[in-house]
């Protein structure tokens, strides 16, 4: 199978000829190969009439997704003053994650996986972290007589669900190293397994979600008293169907923008030397998550901290057990082969991270000293990605090698 080198960000142009963006391993993972000439150009964004360069068509569709986010997160309060506070928490929990699943179902059509997974990750750390570790801080210094408590038995579900994910994607990477009859045979059995373990996954979500509905109140007592105080001072600025069709507006524009950073991000990966795994797993899920961290930060400023909790492990539960098995079993129905495996360096990343989130939330109570421990640790994470030059799993684009076989996958 020949190998061929990505498109150039400077002439826009496929080394193949094509106008197509066929699977590739070093394409979509590789932005350091030698260029080749081409002779057909790739069919470029409807930003690109203005001549701006497909690094800057990034930069300004990422720019763009942050106003659009908070729109969306606006929106979604609006609609909880009809819904009611649980079903508006669920709705706001999932429109916030609008922006991720976007591009992850762009990623997933473009046959970008290496894209979707990182993005997701992402989307995790950069809610266990960035999001939790910030709200700490901001409420600790706010806070400072005395300690913040929070309920450890609603942080302790999401606790629980998350150490699912990790094993979900912890198996098949031990799975790669454990199987001995060859690249195939390890990615079939990868496959199959990260199959049955995402309807696991999403069975275990909806038995969540019934738990949260049914029976279990998303809020403390007081907390919740305090929201139906607010519900009777404030009313929605707009009406039911006036906030539905705007949130319809947004998210279709926060699809088109996504669309463009999908096809851009190779290109402004090449143009400023920054790795794909920077870009996706800590850039754009900071811009992804801005609306929700900037309410995590209020909540816990207010010293409502289970409602900052609330977001940020929400947020992130939602993300690794209902959008990433979604993907997966969509991926399946498409013919895409798709599994859970991250990588070594990112599964061990989450599994670090996971870790150091049950011990920040393992007695109740929180100060800013916690905080800073858990921004300090995101640091470290995001440098080692920023220092990352190369790809460092290629098998995560497993549908190159193993396309031929694909029709026996989705079996």
């Amino acid at each position: 199978m020949e190998i061929h080198e990505e498109w150039s960000p400077e002439n826009g142009l496929l080394p193949d000829g094509s106008g197509n963006e066929t699977p590739r391993r070093l394409s979509a993972l590789s932005p350091s190969s030698s260029s080749r000439p081409s002779s057909e150009k790739y069919p470029k964004p409807p930003m690109a009439q203005f001549n701006l360069g497909r690094p800057w068509i990034f930069a300004l569709s990422l720019l763009g997704l942050a106003p659009l986010a908070e729109r969306v997160s606006f929106l979604t309060e609006q609609l909880a003053h009809y819904t009611g506070p649980t079903v508006g928490g669920l709705l706001n929990a999932t429109c916030g994650n609008a922006t991720e699943l976007i591009i992850a179902i762009l990623a997933l059509y473009q046959r970008k996986i290496y894209v979707l997974k990182c993005t997701l990750l992402g989307s995790i750390l950069s809610n266990l972290l960035l999001v939790l570790g910030s709200s700490l801080l901001v409420g600790g210094l706010a806070n400072l007589a005395e300690e913040q408590r929070f309920d450890r038995n609603q942080a302790g579900i999401n606790v629980l669900l998350l150490s699912m994910a990790l094993l979900c994607h912890l198996l098949p990477l031990l799975l790669k190293y454990d199987v001995a009859e060859g690249a195939f045979s390890a990615a079939r059995s990868s496959l199959q397994l990260s199959r049955a373990s995402g309807i696991a996954m999403l069975v275990a979500y909806a038995a969540y979600l019934f738990f949260q509905l049914k029976r279990h109140h998303p809020f403390s007592e007081a907390e919740q008293g305090d929201r139906e105080a607010g519900d009777d001072e404030v009313k929605a600025p707009i009406g039911f169907w006036s906030a539905f069709t705007w949130l319809f507006g947004m998210t279709m524009s926060i699809a088109v923008l996504s669309e463009y950073i999908v096809s851009t991000i190779e290109a402004a990966s090449n143009s400023w030397g920054i790795s794909m795994s920077f870009l996706s797993i800590i850039l754009l899920p900071i811009v992804g998550n801005a609306a929700e961290h900037a309410g995590a930060l209020i909540f816990a400023f207010k010293d409502k901290l289970d409602l900052s909790l609330s977001v940020a492990l929400g947020s992130a539960t939602q993300i690794s057990m209902f959008v990433v098995p979604l993907c997966v079993i969509i991926a399946w129905i498409i013919g895409t082969p798709m599994d859970l495996e991250l990588g070594l360096l990112e599964t061990g990343s989450l599994a670090l991270s996971m870790l150091m989130l049950a011990f920040v939330l393992q007695d109740g109570t929180s100060h800013y000293l916690k905080g800073v421990v858990v921004l300090l640790f995101y640091w470290v994470i995001s440098s080692c990605f920023f220092v990352l030059k190369s790809p460092h799993n290629p098998s995560d684009v497993i549908d190159v090698e193993f396309g031929p076989f694909d029709e026996s996958f989705a079996a």
